[in-house]
């Protein structure tokens, strides 16, 4: 008996003396606090950051799942157009082929630039052909675009209301590409000229660019790779 009433004071006075060490501690100088204070202040700062570290690495996995959950059914599109597109592959290409020979006509119907002077005598002759007069016959300023060049020509001519008729659908049938802007009719404004019309219009036709017009038009649309 009188061993364990030994032991009870002394966990007593073990659990008094620590209890005497939180008393009276100044929180503005924890560095002259005891050392139990010191050690169980220091424990809960480091549990602290390791549930605050937790709670934001989990934070941080909740944010990740939810933008690859937001994601899933994007990819499930994505997943089925390739699914499609690879079952479909065979006509894809030949619709390719296709495309690539009617882009291949449409470019036939540009003249280069050697058969230019052609072409506009072949619109001088459509409208001669039909008893024109030309009055205006003037090609404009060549306008070079990314794979082609442009060339507007201002045209005024006269003649019946039937002719001019004919000599737009000439013009419009021409083995290359041409076409009229801007066109206006009126009537000749002299006597004795009853049933003749004035016809004013921008005939546009189009040739593809040479090999060497088409580096110009590289190097100008990248001037840093030309240096190189």
């Amino acid at each position: 008996m009188a061993k364990a009433s030994t032991q009870s004071f002394e966990l007593s006075s073990y659990f008094e003396n620590a209890a005497g060490q939180f008393r009276n501690l100044n929180p503005n100088e924890p560095g002259q606090w005891p050392v139990l204070p010191k050690t169980v202040a220091w424990l809960g700062a480091v549990l602290l950051a390791v549930v605050a570290g937790w709670f934001l690495m989990l934070s941080t996995a909740t944010d990740e799942l939810d933008a690859s959950r937001a994601q899933e059914p994007k990819l499930k599109e994505d997943y089925r157009s390739r699914l499609a597109q690879a079952v479909n592959l065979s006509e894809l290409r030949k619709q390719k082929l296709l495309v690539q020979e009617y882009v291949t006509q449409l470019e036939k119907q540009l003249p280069g630039k050697a058969e230019m002077d052609a072409l506009l005598s072949d619109i001088n002759q459509a409208g001669l052909g039909r008893g024109l007069q030309f009055e205006l016959f003037r090609p404009g300023q060549v306008q070079v675009k990314d794979y082609y060049a442009e060339l507007p020509i201002a045209i005024r001519v006269t003649g019946r209301f039937h002719d001019v008729g004919s000599f737009a659908a000439d013009v419009a049938n021409l083995s290359r590409i041409v076409t009229l802007q801007n066109l206006a009719i009126t009537p000749l404004p002299v006597r004795d000229t009853t049933g003749i019309l004035v016809m004013e219009a921008t005939a546009r036709t189009y040739r593809y660019l040479d090999a060497s017009e088409v580096s110009e038009q590289k190097k100008a649309a990248n001037p840093k790779a030309a240096k190189k």
